[in-house]
């Protein structure tokens, strides 16, 4: 009853056009009142201290690193290099897409971020092209999935708090699933385009590359910082984020001069109101996470996944489905907040490595980004765009299939993100 309680007064919030935060606060009092537990002074303290986390402070800093990263001239730079490279081969644009998209995710972590970057830089030229532009946009969909993913990302920061897992070795362990659902993408590309009939642009020189690359080094030189920086411990995760957001100002006002004084302002807001958002759905979830634990939901959960609970796969596996499922219908954020201290235990009794689950939990809530009906970088490749929602889904579902093989491979294979993330962290 305790989990129909919570799940159905969510699920009636949410379908009565409630702020995803306000409907997780419903469900907490709605949780509270069956529990005979409410209490406004312990929902404000929950709320307060949900926000209350030293990590959490990565999530506003690197808000405000993707920000300046996209209006200074960091991102652009990055694609012009892709350009450099491989923008002369059949398809080139759409490896340029992917190269792209994976060089943003080590500046921003964020999906939202890298799709509209993406979209605006590149859609326009793949059209002129001759792509077919539902393909393109949903290229560039599927791509901006790797931006939570390869490190630093906001989503592995907010599954680090909620789980209370070092968010270090979560970023050192998602290097490489970020890099094989970009090569995932890179072959799904090159097969569907094969029979296209494009004429690509004529090979870039070697002192035009050159070019490219000195005037991309400043921005290729970030996420370089981050990882050596984590791996070496010379700075937190949290610290981290200070640092990109930092650099990222430094190299926009005085390297590339495409930011003004005039033009922090904006910066700033702009920053600061998708930072506020973020941090207010935590602080309502945090509610819900306390309610959870009090009345023992973990416990009944793992009951009900007791047939699984000898095979680390099949739970694996199950997980995973359920998690397909949610991320139809919610956002990343919610998604990690809700299920995070739900399932943690249930691995965690099955001996599934934290970290490993972690990298593939956040994978899972980033594919959801693409998948519809709401879908968030689809609207935002959309919009950006100027194509319609049902296009760009259509477009789109080639690779997000790419990306679930991916994933379900890393479930069958949990070495391809257990070695690698014993390597990177040493």
């Amino acid at each position: 009853m305790t989990i129909v309680v919570f799940v159905g007064s969510l699920l009636l919030a949410m379908a009565m056009g409630i702020p995803i935060a306000f409907s997780l606060l419903a469900s907490g009092v709605a949780l509270m009142w069956h529990l005979d537990l409410f209490d406004a002074q312990i929902l404000t303290q929950n709320v307060i201290g949900g926000a209350d986390s030293f990590p959490l402070l990565a999530v506003p800093f690197f808000m405000l690193a993707g920000e300046i990263m996209n209006v200074g001239g960091l991102s652009k730079r990055i694609v012009d290099f892709a350009l450099a490279l491989v923008g002369h081969v059949k398809g080139g644009l759409g490896y340029v897409t992917i190269m792209a998209g994976c060089l943003l995710s080590a500046l921003s972590g964020s999906a939202v971020a890298d799709a509209a970057a993406l979209t605006a830089l590149l859609l326009p030229m793949m059209v002129r092209a001759g792509h077919d532009k539902p393909r393109a946009a949903g290229l560039i969909a599927a791509t901006g999935v790797i931006g939570p993913v390869i490190p630093p990302s906001i989503g592995l920061v907010i599954f680090g708090v909620a789980a209370n897992v070092s968010i270090s070795k979560l970023f050192l362990a998602a290097i490489v699933p970020g890099l094989l659902i970009g090569g995932a993408l890179w072959i799904t590309w090159a097969w569907l385009v094969r029979r296209e009939k494009i004429v690509p642009p004529p090979r870039k020189s070697s002192a035009e590359i050159a070019a490219a690359f000195r005037n991309a080094l400043w921005a290729l030189m970030l996420p370089v910082i981050i990882l050596v920086g984590l791996r070496m411990g010379v700075f937190t995760p949290t610290e981290a984020a200070v640092v990109a957001a930092v650099y990222a100002l430094f190299v926009s006002t005085v390297v590339y001069r495409e930011i003004t004084w005039r033009d922090l302002y904006a910066i700033f807001v702009n920053a600061a109101k998708t930072s506020a958002i973020v941090m207010f759905l935590i602080a309502a979830a945090m509610v819900s996470a306390w309610l959870i634990t009090v009345a023992d939901l973990p416990s009944k959960i793992v009951g009900m996944l007791e047939p699984f609970m000898g095979n680390q796969m099949l739970l694996m596996i199950a997980i995973m489905v359920l998690v397909m499922v949610v991320g139809t219908a919610m956002d990343m954020t919610p998604t990690i907040l809700i299920l995070t201290p739900v399932l943690m235990p249930v691995v965690k009794a099955a001996g599934i490595d934290p970290v490993y689950f972690g990298v593939l939990f956040i994978i899972n809530n980033s594919i959801g980004l693409v998948t519809p009906p709401v879908g968030t970088v689809l609207n935002v490749v959309a919009g950006v765009g100027k194509i319609s929602m049902d296009d760009v889904t259509r477009g789109v579902v080639p690779f997000m299939l790419a990306e679930f093989a991916i994933l379900f491979v890393m479930v069958a294979f949990p070495q391809l993100v257990i070695v690698p993330a014993r390597w990177f962290g040493g």
